[in-house]
C-alpha cells in the first residue's frame, strides 16, 4: 500500500455534523409547511360558476406558501453564509416560490 492509501482523511467533528443536520432539519420543516400551502393552492378547483371564493382561496394559499418560502430562503442564505450548507439548497425555495407565484397569477376564475 502506498502512503496515500493508508492516510486517513480528516473528518468533520461531530458537532459540525450535528449542526449541519440541524440546519437541514429546520429547512425541511419550513419547506414542508410551504409545500402544504402550495399543495392546497394547486389542488383547489372551482366547483362551478357559483363558486366565487375559489380564486381568493387559491391566492391566499399561494401567498402563504410564498411568505413561508421567502422565510425559508432567508434562513437558507444564513445557513449557507455560515458554511453549514451547500449552495444547491437555494434550489428548493426558488422552485417553490416560482410555483407559488405562477399559481397566484393563474388562479382559477369562478
Amino acid at each position: 500500500m502506498t502512503e496515500q492509501e493508508t492516510k486517513e482523511r480528516p473528518g468533520r467533528p461531530p458537532t459540525a455534523v450535528f449542526a449541519t443536520v440541524l440546519c437541514a432539519a429546520v429547512l425541511m420543516a419550513l419547506h414542508a409547511v410551504g409545500g402544504f400551502f402550495l399543495l392546497n393552492a394547486l389542488l383547489t378547483e372551482s366547483e362551478g360558476p357559483w363558486d366565487a371564493t375559489v380564486t381568493d382561496t387559491v391566492r391566499l394559499m399561494a401567498v402563504l406558501a410564498l411568505v413561508t418560502e421567502l422565510v425559508a430562503a432567508a434562513v437558507t442564505a444564513a445557513f449557507i453564509a455560515l458554511g453549514r450548507l451547500r449552495r444547491w439548497w437555494y434550489v428548493i425555495p426558488a422552485a417553490l416560490i416560482l410555483t407559488a407565484v405562477v399559481r397566484m397569477v393563474f388562479a382559477p376564475g369562478p
